[in-house]
């Protein structure tokens, strides 16, 4: 049996790896699975773009893109907590409209009545109030889920309706608008951009950073003596990163102001329009917004007790709770978050439409949930990442933009992205198979 054994050929599996492809996945410690979404991000724009005629890959459409997608990624990142833990979250979008409609009724009825209209207080507080309601709304839904042992499924769908529910009875279904002129710059637009330079500043400041934790993640492994990337990966995954983020910042600074919006920029200044003025939005708002969060999110996860002890309880619950973690508190602070994060969400739509609506937010739970898991966040519990899911919020906007360029009608869309979501959980499930 032995000398059988010995003599068998090498497995596929083993011999891939031996491969070049192989080889250099392991040198660079890239994920699979966050390089499959990435090319199936890419064959959708190329798709869309040859579709619509190249209307696709412009820098206004992809600008766009950017804004709509940033709303859902920043809720991305708390729904991948939550799942990671064997929970789901059917609410968040229902309390991005009430929270919206929060943060409206106190900024455009409310606080003008105390400090006058214009005061810059206004939206310093409205925005302070929606984040304070939408983390004592997820504290409500993680008591009921952690100490009363009600499913999250079953809490969170009557969130769902409660909370629409009162959106529609803060305001008997009125709109509320318009919003604060300061509060609004959190929604994009070209006041609610940076600008050419302080893109490029950003930019050239994100590039220095990757190249910072690249060094120091080489440092680190140095003191631990764990095993180190070669240099060329180093510096091939540095040169990537910073080739991507210089790239973005070219098509933000590529997206000019409208020409209406440039005729009124100069004629407040009292001065003529130039010949061929040409000015750049740059990067918009509620993306620096996005990023930031997916940022801080991330340290949570990887660099903070509190997110070992979430993926130690999706891994195995009761070996989490025997290990004495507070699994009830922990759940408990993993819904205020995503409360918090619903009502970030909540001013980024709001500005942007420059209202507070009741139908802000409709859908919304099932494009969080589908970037979650379609970023690589398993319904099993245990395994997710906020950079994917943040990818697959990015994804999930891409397929929304190119059907209404192609002019899909709305009931088509949501068909699209629910089966979507279908095939993400069923690649999931398989992809666990192989692994196990």
């Amino acid at each position: 049996m032995s000398d059988i054994a010995s003599n068998a050929p090498p497995d596929r599996a083993r011999a891939s790896e031996s491969g070049m492809i192989g080889r250099f996945l392991k040198a660079t410690e890239l994920d699979t699975r966050m390089l499959g979404m990435v090319g199936a991000l890419l064959i959708i724009w190329i798709g869309f773009d040859i579709l619509s005629g190249g209307l696709f890959l412009t820098p206004r459409n992809l600008w766009n893109l950017s804004v709509q997608s940033a709303s859902i990624a920043v809720m991305a990142t708390g729904m991948v907590l939550v799942i990671v833990t064997r929970n789901i979250d059917l609410s968040v979008g229902s309390i991005l409209g009430f929270v919206g409609m929060v943060m409206g009724v106190t900024q455009a009825e409310v606080l003008p009545q105390i400090f006058g209209f214009g005061s810059p207080v206004i939206w310093m507080l409205a925005l302070a109030a929606g984040i304070l309601v939408g983390a004592a709304i997820g504290g409500l839904h993680g008591y009921v889920i952690a100490y009363l042992g009600v499913p999250a499924f079953i809490v969170t769908l009557g969130g769902l309706l409660v909370w629409r529910g009162m959106a529609w009875w803060m305001t008997s279904g009125r709109t509320v608008a318009p919003m604060d002129p300061t509060f609004r710059l959190m929604g994009g637009g070209p006041a609610g951009s940076i600008g050419s330079f302080w893109s490029l500043v950003v930019g050239l400041a994100a590039c220095l950073f990757v190249v910072v934790m690249i060094y120091s993640g080489r440092n680190q492994r140095k003191r631990f003596r764990f095993p180190l990337r070669p240099v060329w990966a180093e510096i091939l995954l540095g040169s990537v990163a910073c080739l991507l983020i210089l790239g973005a910042v070219w098509i933000a600074n590529s997206y000019p102001w409208p020409v209406g919006i440039v005729r009124r920029y100069y004629e407040a200044l009292g001065q003529e329009v130039p010949d061929d003025v040409f000015i750049a939005h740059g990067i918009a708002i509620p993306v620096l917004i996005a990023i930031a969060v997916g940022l801080v999110m991330t340290f949570i996860a990887r660099r903070t007790r509190f997110g070992r002890y979430v993926f130690a309880i999706g891994g195995n619950p009761e070996a989490a709770d025997l290990a004495g973690i507070k699994t009830r508190w922990t759940v408990m602070k993993i819904f205020i978050l995503m409360g918090v994060l619903a009502a970030i969400a909540a001013a980024i739509s709001t500005a942007r439409l420059n209202a507070a609506t009741n139908a802000q937010g409709t859908l919304d739970e099932l494009l969080t949930i589908a970037a979650a898991v379609i970023g690589g966040t398993s319904l099993a519990g245990g395994l997710g990442t906020i950079a994917g899911a943040m990818l697959g919020a990015v994804l999930m906007q891409s397929l929304q933009s190119g059907m209404v360029l192609l002019g899909v009608d709305t009931p088509l869309q949501n068909i699209v992205v629910g089966i979507v979501l279908v095939i993400a959980v069923w690649l999931d499930t398989m992809y666990r198979r192989r692994v196990t």
